[in-house]
């Protein structure tokens, strides 16, 4: 397998942040609120990784200015969704948890997968999840009961790129064409590891052998020694609409014993799924 250096992302090619040239965009829109879309990139800014920051750090890792930045922490402070430390360093509090509290609890997907993925998890003896596509990336909505995973990264809720992720494979691969390729032309690619598709063309040429196989699998994509094996879902009207994955941790696996062990066992679980699913 080819390989390339392994390199970490700058501040600013953060694949997870909402930078101030994304929200140019929308300058023209008459009805888009500039200040609240501010608000909301200083928060998920604050989401990633980095537990606690400054002023200085979240307005130069969003491109957000410095005042507008320090009103948007003193706004989402004052509502009980960030604090501040005695170092002025600024960081979540449990409130902000209320958003997906909702959104899980609403999602017909996540409450209905549920049990089926706890059956899938027992059966293989292996840690189960289920994503869906937002954007240019997958967010975790759920997984077995009995996974034993120690990677934040695979935390529900979550949000990991699509182009390095199994998930983020089975889903791409069923795009229609036109929006595949208009995430190919926008997609910016990150070498986390010296495995990492880093690419467009190597893309495009992984999602053409999802497609014939009908499974996709990761392998020291996101992490050493991390692989992945995940189908595709689709609900009753035949929309592919999330994925399920098996997550193999810390242990080497062909793609071939991977699809011969578990390809089965997640269509299956993925059919059961897909009948309960109505168009949205």
């Amino acid at each position: 397998m080819e390989r390339v250096a392994t390199v970490t992302p700058s501040m600013h090619d953060d694949p997870h942040a909402l930078p101030a040239e994304t929200l140019d965009r929308f300058g023209d829109d008459p009805d888009f609120v500039t200040a609240l879309a501010r608000g909301l990139a200083v928060l998920l800014e604050l989401s990633d990784k980095r537990r606690r920051m400054s002023i200085a750090q979240v307005s130069h890792r969003t491109g957000i200015p410095r005042a507008t930045t320090r009103r948007s922490l003193h706004t989402l402070t004052k509502l009980g969704f960030v604090a501040v430390d005695e170092a002025r360093k600024f960081y979540l509090r449990p409130r902000v948890l209320s958003f997906s509290h909702a959104y899980l609890s609403a999602s017909p997907i996540a409450v209905l997968a549920q049990p089926i993925l706890d059956r899938l998890g027992e059966s293989l003896a292996e840690a189960c999840s289920l994503a869906t596509l937002d954007g240019d990336e997958i967010v975790y909505l759920t997984r077995s009961a009995s996974s034993r995973i120690m990677s934040p990264s695979l935390n529900v809720g979550r949000r990991l790129p699509a182009y390095c992720t199994s998930i983020g494979h089975v889903l791409l691969a069923h795009l229609p064409e036109d929006e595949l390729n208009l995430y190919l032309s926008r997609a910016k690619f990150h070498p986390y590891t010296e495995y990492t598709i880093t690419s467009p063309v190597k893309l495009r040429s992984a999602l053409q052998q999802v497609r014939e196989q009908g499974y996709a699998f990761a392998s020291q994509q996101m992490e050493a020694r991390l692989c992945t094996l995940a189908v595709p879902v689709r609900d009753t009207s035949g929309h592919f609409v999330a994925g399920i994955n098996v997550i193999l941790q810390g242990r080497l696996v062909s793609a071939s014993t991977m699809a011969e062990r578990f390809a089965q066992p997640l269509q299956h679980a993925a059919m059961e799924l897909g009948a309960l699913l109505l168009p949205a």
